[in-house]
């Protein structure tokens, strides 16, 4: 496709293919960052068992962003919530509902998958402000709410730097994001690895704190696993935003599953690596002590306070690297939506790149609330998981129904997920829907609330009337838009 040819396409609100799969694999490895956030928490209850659940997780990512990866290669469609939307979308089925229900669970899919991801950008908004008054003395004087002041100026400085190398889309974008991810990726190796070297690992530490005196897999055990296992998908099986970009890829077919597998892969041998080293070498107490910023401490640990600095600000890098990948995949999210009736038409707009910019400043806008909020990055993160969960649980169903449908079947799959996939994509529907998600919200309830759990749970629902006030507005201004109320019924 030529130049001219893609800035056409964009101009119609369309994405345009550009993206090779090394692209999209730059693109997405940022991802091995979003274990910071976690790694205090999962340590804290679950001791050196913390780095099984890791371990764990990734794998599981195996089973459930291949399919996704089918899905966004062979319908053109951009991740999760573009793929959701665009398999429950069956107007004839429902054209003698009052409600279209397979629209509105597209809808639903897909607020639930940017109430789960664009929470990424003020957790590591926060999670950045948390290295920097760690690292200084004169930051740590701050009272309540001149931190708040303090995370805002940098959410501005992060949203800037973000939307503004964003703007001719992914191509130039995966430029800038190569040389970040090799700021990322090194260091974050170098200070994994340099406990090794240096001696400051031990072994028998994981084995001897592999779990907590005491511990005996009761009910409240069981839940809690499930729990943090839940959790940790949202930092862990987060590799399938190499997916999302299926409808910018030149060859889809390719490009999805190398890219995927590739960044899989490379998760797997980070997210192991990491978590072993950072629980080998502080332990518990010392994980707990250092909380967010424990790589801070190993960093500063192995080469001393200047270099150990250094590394620590390297890390920090990473941390917008993986603020960029969010951002990108939920502004596609966010496009799609619109296009398709579920959010206000202005989001579809893209610039002559196929940037979705007004999508970008949603988000923006909607980053900036959680940070004045005054929740923490482990806050934020919980809060959004159940998010995370309703969408896998939603893609996988739209996985089903794709091979299932017979409006599918004659459908070319440019790329197909491999046998027995149907099978998987059932269990994982089950796990999530009736093992992840009640196990989540016992954990919100317990740890931190019954509030938190209400508002959770309202960050989801709250959707439903918006979605229907929606369609009412488009059934009087824009009526070329497919409506998901049938009015005349």
């Amino acid at each position: 496709m030529s130049e001219s040819d893609n800035e056409t396409q964009s101009g119609a609100g369309q994405l345009a293919r550009t993206l090779t799969w090394k692209q999209g694999l730059i693109v997405a490895m940022g991802v091995p960052i979003l274990i910071m956030p976690s790694i205090a928490d999962m340590s804290g209850p679950l001791w050196g068992m913390s780095i099984a659940i890791w371990v764990l997780s990734v794998i599981s990512g195996f089973f459930i962003n291949l399919p996704i990866g089918e899905l966004c290669a062979t319908f053109g469609v951009a991740g999760m919530g573009g793929s959701i939307q665009y398999v429950f979308e069956d107007d004839e089925k429902y054209k003698n509902k009052k409600i279209n229900t397979g629209r509105l669970i597209g809808a639903i899919g897909a607020w639930s998958y940017f109430i789960a991801w664009f929470t990424v950008i003020p957790i590591f908004t926060i999670m950045v402000g948390y290295y920097l008054i760690d690292a200084f003395d004169f930051l740590q004087d701050f009272s309540y709410w001149e931190e708040i002041g303090f995370y805002v100026l940098l959410g501005v400085a992060v949203y800037a730097y973000t939307i503004g190398t964003s703007l001719k889309g992914l191509e130039g974008g995966a430029k800038f994001q190569m040389i970040l991810t090799l700021l990322t990726i090194v260091p974050l190796v170098v200070i994994v690895v340099a406990p090794f070297i240096m001696g400051d690992f031990h072994f028998d530490t994981v084995v001897d704190e592999f779990t907590e005196p005491g511990w005996t897999w009761n009910a409240d055990a069981i839940l809690l696993v499930l729990s943090l296992l839940t959790i940790a998908q949202w930092s862990a099986v987060g590799w399938e935003t190499a997916a999302t970009y299926g409808a910018e890829y030149k060859e889809p077919s390719k490009d999805v599953p190398k890219a995927l597998i590739m960044c899989g892969i490379a998760c797997l041998a980070l997210y192991f690596l990491i978590s072993f080293a950072v629980y080998g070498t502080l332990g518990h107490a010392g994980i707990d002590a250092a909380g967010a910023t424990s790589l801070a401490t190993i960093a500063e640990n192995s080469f001393g306070e200047t270099v150990g600095l250094i590394a620590t600000l390297l890390l920090m890098v990473g941390m917008i690297v993986i603020v960029q990948t969010s951002m990108q995949g939920c502004a596609r999210t966010i496009q799609v939506m619109a296009t398709n009736g579920h959010m206000p038409l202005w989001l579809s707009k893209t610039n002559k790149y196929g940037v979705p910019v007004n999508a970008l400043l949603f988000q923006a806008a909607a980053g900036f609330l959680v940070i004045i909020s005054g929740l923490s990055a482990s806050e934020t993160l919980a809060i959004s998981c159940p998010g995370y969960v309703i969408t896998h649980g939603l893609c996988q169903l739209a996985f089903i129904k794709s091979r299932k449908d017979p409006r599918f079947k004659d459908v070319e799959r440019i790329y197909k997920a491999p046998k027995g996939f149907v099978g998987v994509s059932t269990a994982v529907v089950i796990i999530e829907f009736f093992l992840f998600l009640p196990s989540l919200f016992w954990y919100l309830y317990t740890y931190s609330g019954v509030v938190y759990c209400i508002v959770a749970a309202v960050s989801i629902l709250i959707y439903i009337p918006i979605w229907y006030l929606l369609q009412r507005m488009n059934h009087s201004k824009h009526p070329e838009i497919p409506n998901g109320l049938n009015w005349e019924n």
